[in-house]
Parts: C-alpha cells; sequence; structure tokens
C-alpha cells in the first residue's frame, strides 16, 4: 500500500483530468468529480452516478444536479505500491468513470482495452 494524502490525491485527478483530449473534455458537461477514502463495497475504484450524455434528452444539454464521479482514494491506494502506480490507477479509473458518462457501457471498455 501507498497512501497519498487526499491533497495530494486531488493533485493526481486534476492531472488525470488535463490528460484527456481537449475535444473531450470541452464536451463534458454537468459532472462533478469527488474523493471519498472507500467506497462501500472496498472493492470500487470509482463509481459514476448520472445519466450518460447519450441519454439525455436534447443529447449533451445540461441542467439539475450535475453527475458525480468519485473516486476512491484508500481503495486505491491499497492496491498501490508507489506513488506513480497510485497516477497510473488514478488516471485509469478517471478515464473509465469519464466513458460512462460519454455513455461506453463496461462490455465497450472492455472491447477498447479499459
Amino acid at each position: 500500500m501507498f497512501e497519498v494524502s487526499t491533497e495530494r490525491f486531488e493533485d493526481l485527478i486534476a492531472d488525470a483530468l488535463d490528460a484527456i483530449p481537449a475535444e473531450l473534455a470541452v464536451r463534458m458537461d454537468n459532472v462533478a468529480i469527488f474523493v471519498e477514502d472507500e467506497a462501500e463495497s472496498r472493492r470500487l475504484f470509482g463509481l459514476y452516478q448520472g445519466v450518460p450524455l447519450t441519454k439525455r434528452s436534447g443529447y449533451g444539454s445540461g441542467g439539475g444536479l450535475p453527475d458525480k464521479i468519485t473516486l476512491y482514494r484508500m481503495t486505491i491506494c491499497a492496491s498501490c505500491s508507489t506513488e506513480e502506480e497510485v497516477a497510473e490507477q488514478v488516471h485509469s479509473t478517471l478515464i473509465h468513470e469519464v466513458a460512462h458518462h460519454f455513455g461506453i457501457n463496461d462490455a465497450r471498455l472492455r472491447e477498447l482495452g479499459w
């Protein structure tokens, strides 16, 4: 286990967000990112809650409460031995959850190698 502080974890999330291609980042609509220590199942690295863009009326229109992406700091840290591994897992998890925001399901993510 390699534990990083909540502040450092948030920095790693910001770095991962910066790595999202600009043409996708501008299409992220009405989504908020949160950090919690652990999920109830203790196996989740991240969770997307909301209505994917492809399911919204008026495709891509925001409004109402934002979608929520939560990354679980201690669960991710527990699977890592170095800060570099934490950063890689944060990036991978964030991409996975952002994909759900865009309407990509787990089966398709597996097909794409995520």
